[in-house]
């Protein structure tokens, strides 16, 4: 018997400055058996740092990545079913990235490991004829951090000013500060 998903609930409070995005948001999470809290609270974050301002032109939502492999973690299609936006978590290989680059209008991902600089040096030069790639770590303990907010029912408060987020549930408050790898 399969092991199935565990649901987790965030209501997110969206006061992004850089980018005028105010905005109270629900999810329902599917965490996969394999996901760790690390991971998950990475895509609510990537979540959170690439929401449209508005529904108009559709939205981001999660997707099923660890499900399907041609699937990205986060995904927003417009109102006709074009890919807008595709957002990847880890450490995706170069094909991956090339193929999702074809498919979407821009690209986004999120690493959040101690090898990042190893994974990125290694495909730097590949994904760089992509020019809608943009790559973002989030330094290790800063993860780590973020990881202790993750409960089945979470509300946070997100806060983005300067290219750096503050992640609160109320009790404790997680900084983080994106890294962009390659040029914008």
């Amino acid at each position: 018997m399969a092991i199935k998903a565990t649901i987790y609930k965030a209501s997110l409070q969206i006061a992004d400055m850089d980018r005028s995005v105010y905005v109270d948001h629900a999810v329902t999470i599917a965490r996969h058996p394999s996901e760790t809290d690390e991971r998950m609270m990475i895509r609510l974050l990537a979540l959170a740092l690439q929401l449209p301002a508005d529904t108009l032109n559709g939205t981001l939502e999660f997707a099923k990545d660890l499900w399907d492999n041609d699937e990205p973690a986060l995904l927003h299609k417009d109102l006709t079913g074009q890919i807008v936006h595709w957002v990847e978590v880890g450490q995706p290989d170069d094909k991956r990235l090339l193929k999702a680059s074809g498919r979407a209008e821009r690209v986004s991902v999120y690493s959040f490991s101690h090898s990042t600089p190893i994974w990125w040096a290694g495909i730097a030069n590949k994904v760089s004829r992509a020019n809608n790639i943009e790559a973002w770590q989030i330094e290790a303990p800063q993860s780590q951090a973020l990881a202790t907010l993750a409960q089945r029912g979470m509300q946070l408060q997100i806060s983005v000013q300067d290219g750096t987020a503050w992640i609160g549930d109320g009790k404790q408050s997680v900084e983080i500060t994106p890294v962009r790898l390659n040029p914008a």
